[in-house]
């Protein structure tokens, strides 16, 4: 089979968008749009993937690590697609094969689109392949304008004629082309065009002319091809992806109560009898358990959620791993790090930061639990604090199983509680606690007869004074 190289089209500025931020590194349903481009890319495994880059192109380096034989080449000033193919031409020299071009602003093209594509690009022998579609309303979109049943030119939106105009055949911006004799023919195009740019469809006349094949492929969904050029229609796209992922997730037998306001990641999973409310997000490769429930106005990034558990109303959990059975809020919070055990129990406001609570622990009210370490059946006051920080260093705490810590306690780190240990109300720990003993430091309380009725006396005489 001939090479593949893919060539990414990423370096405009995007000015409807109206940010100082690359178009493609805005996000569709919370990833990256050059981000999904990529990955599609990358499952076709090429030979190489190569991006064009200009505004910003520092920026748009780290969105895409990870990948394999990626490569750069920028284009500045930025005159048009025929233009970027041009700033490729030097990464190209040398190779051979055929080149399948993308736009970073199409992100829900799918590999087995690109396949098809491919495919029927080998099979016909010809030197270029463009993806089609129908739309309904093709306003924007360069007009595929034929002769009989074979392709004669694109026409871009701005220099079609009336006519033009009304065909709703259009030019998605993806190609197949072979490599040999591709820059001689780009190399030849004219900017004799509305935007003075160098239009890469004119290469479908200029093949044209010189008695070559070119041909086209349909694409089945029209949705994959849409194009981003707003945040009105990073909107709609996003809601498309959103919607796909509830209802693959709904097909498989979990319950979404309102997939209107449900944001799942389409890297998340979730399993079978599980209950989603309203207004949840699930994010970068969150895994959900079966026959959990998850309420609403909650929010779980890359985070881990066992079987059986439940997540009350509007807690936000972040990098963090909970086990079976367990039960979260309402009104955690779960940052760097933190594993619940099986069967633990985390209330209302107890936020917990690069924490491990052990099994059947709990912690019910109204506590930040900082670089802990908890063990199993402990139970956590309302109230208390893990005084983690001194100004400049974090410092560790340490809770063995069995101990309870009274109400309105601060432990002071670096600290270590130890096996069945009480920490009595109010208590402000310094010192490590053994084993089996009472930790105390309030004094005795003392109560002052007639405290109220003097200072009322007092306050009143200062009226009279006045």
């Amino acid at each position: 089979m001939p090479d593949l190289h893919v060539l990414v089209l990423a370096a405009g500025k995007g000015t409807r968008f109206k940010s100082r931020f690359p178009k493609v590194l805005h996000r569709v349903a919370g990833r990256s749009m050059i981000d999904r481009v990529v990955a599609t890319a990358s499952r076709l495994q090429p030979s190489s993937i190569t991006l064009v880059v200009g505004h910003e192109a520092d920026a748009i380096k780290p969105a895409v690590t990870g990948y394999a034989s990626l490569g750069f080449v920028v284009q500045e000033p930025q005159l048009g697609t025929g233009h970027a193919l041009l700033c490729a031409e030097t990464a190209f020299k040398g190779r051979t094969g055929t080149l399948l071009l993308l736009s970073g602003d199409v992100p829900l093209l799918s590999a087995e689109t690109l396949e098809t594509l491919l495919k029927a690009h080998r099979s016909t022998g010809a030197v270029a392949t463009v993806l089609v579609a129908l739309f309904v309303n093709p306003d924007g979109y360069g007009r595929i304008v034929r002769s009989g049943s074979t392709i004669a030119q694109i026409v871009e939106d701005r220099d079609a004629t009336l006519a033009e105009r009304q065909i709703r055949e259009v030019n998605s911006g993806i190609y197949a082309f072979e490599i040999a004799g591709l820059f001689e023919a780009v190399h030849s195009i004219a900017t004799d065009n509305a935007q003075r740019e160098y239009y890469l469809p004119d290469l479908v006349a200029i093949y044209r002319r010189q008695g070559l094949g070119v041909e086209s492929v349909d694409v089945s969904d029209p949705n994959e091809v849409r194009g981003i050029n707003n945040r009105v229609e990073l909107a709609s796209v996003s809601a498309l992806v959103r919607q796909r992922k509830n209802t693959a997730l709904m097909a498989a037998g979990v319950t979404i109560e309102d997939p209107a306001t449900t944001y799942v990641d389409d890297d998340v999973t979730v399993g079978p009898d599980t209950v989603i409310h309203p207004g949840v997000s699930l994010e970068q490769g969150t895994i959900i358990g079966a026959e959990c429930e998850i309420h609403s106005g909650t929010r779980i990034v890359g985070s881990r959620v066992g079987d059986r558990s439940v997540v009350f109303n509007h807690c936000v959990i972040s990098s963090s791993t909970i086990a079976e059975d367990a039960s979260i809020g309402p009104f955690a919070h779960f940052r760097y790090d933190v594993s619940i055990a099986a069967a633990a129990k985390v209330g209302n406001f107890v936020e917990l930061k690069k924490t491990a609570l052990g099994p059947r622990s709990k912690a019910m009210h109204l506590s930040y639990l900082g670089d802990a370490t908890i063990g199993s059946d402990v139970n956590i006051g309302a109230g208390t604090i893990t005084c983690n920080y001194d100004g400049t260093s974090k410092h560790p705490t340490t809770i063995a199983s069995g101990a309870f810590i009274g109400s309105d306690s601060q432990l002071i780190a670096p600290v270590t509680v130890g096996e069945d240990a009480y920490i009595g109300t109010g208590t402000l720990v310094r010192e490590n606690v053994p084993p089996g003993a009472l930790a105390i430091s309030a004094g005795k309380q003392r109560n002052i007869e007639g405290w109220v009725e003097e200072r009322r006396k007092r306050r009143g005489a200062g009226r009279a004074e006045e």
